[in-house]
Formats: structure tokens, sequence, C-alpha cells
């Protein structure tokens, strides 16, 4: 392993709106699409805006999925930060996309933690 984790940014766009706006159907959806990517659930914390918007976090042992709603703008952003190699984060993607009824989803995966760097700066 060359990395400590990998951080992967969804966007899902043309949501379904009303799913956008309901804390309770984005928590279990976010909780589902965990453990559909082999996480271990550790704590879930999510919070309905006013006048509209969900944003919130799935503590997984393997790091954390995140989102945040836009619903009037029928968009969701979610972040998936992992460790070590046991999670399929693209389970994951697939389930919320699906959940979402997202028409277009778009992915940006950033390498986390160069261990290269950490080595040398031990040295």
């Amino acid at each position: 392993m060359e990395f400590l984790g990998k951080q992967i940014f969804v966007e899902f766009y043309d949501c379904d709106e009303s799913h956008l706006n309901d804390s309770n159907y984005i928590g279990h959806h976010m909780v589902e699409a965990a453990k559909h990517a082999n996480a271990t659930v550790v704590q879930q914390f999510f919070h309905e805006f006013s006048p509209y918007g969900v944003s919130g976090t799935v503590v997984i042992a393997e790091s954390h999925i995140n989102i945040h709603t836009w619903p009037e703008y029928g968009y969701a952003a979610v972040d998936i930060f992992s460790c070590g190699e046991s999670l399929n984060p693209f389970e994951a993607i697939e389930y919320l996309r699906s959940k979402l009824k997202a028409k277009k989803v778009e992915t940006n995966t950033i390498n986390r933690g160069a261990l290269k760097h950490i080595a040398a700066l031990k040295e």
C-alpha cells in the first residue's frame, strides 16, 4: 500500500428532490450504502436544514461517508474516505445512485497520506 487511504468525491445530479430533503430517508440509505460497500458502521448523524437540505455523516471503521444535499437543485455531494482494502466504495455509489434516482453521477478519486512523504518526515 502506497497511501493510507483514498477519498472519492461523488456528484449526484438530477436527483429526486423530495428524497434530498428527507433526513430520515437520507440517513437510512447512507447507512445501507455503507453496508453495501462492506463497511462497518460505527455511528451516524444527520441534520435537516430549514428551509431545505440535509447534511450527514456515517462514521465507519474504515473512515467515513458524508453527504450534503441541495434539493432545490436536485443535487447531492457525497464524500467517501476509506482506509484499507476491504471497502468497495463503488457499491455504495451505485446504491445511492438508485435511491436518489440520480440521472448523472461523476466521481473524482484522490489518494491520501502518501507513505513516501510520511516516511521522509520521520528520517
